[in-house]
C-alpha cells in the first residue's frame, strides 16, 4: 500500500486529493469512501490507501488512516 497526506477534501462530495511523499498529487477516488469507516479527512492527515485508475489517470481507493502505534518509554 502507499501512503500519502490529505491535501484537500471535500466531505459532501466525497472527492478530494492527496500528496505523495515525492510531492506528485493524486485524485481521491469518491467511490472508496462511500460506505467506508472513513466519515472525514482532515486537511494533512496520513493515509495509506491502493493505487487504481480512473478515465487513465491514478487515483487513491481504499483509504486507511495511518495511526502511530504508542511506544514505550523509559
Amino acid at each position: 500500500m502507499s501512503q500519502g497526506t490529505v491535501k484537500d477534501y471535500d466531505e459532501e462530495t466525497g472527492s478530494g486529493s492527496l500528496l505523495l511523499d515525492d510531492g506528485t498529487e493524486i485524485a481521491i477516488d469518491p467511490v472508496s469512501t462511500q460506505g467506508a469507516d472513513l466519515r472525514t479527512l482532515r486537511l494533512g492527515q496520513r493515509v495509506r490507501f491502493e493505487l487504481g485508475e480512473r478515465d487513465g489517470a491514478p487515483v487513491a481507493r481504499g483509504l486507511n488512516i495511518v495511526t502511530f502505534e504508542d511506544t514505550p518509554t523509559d
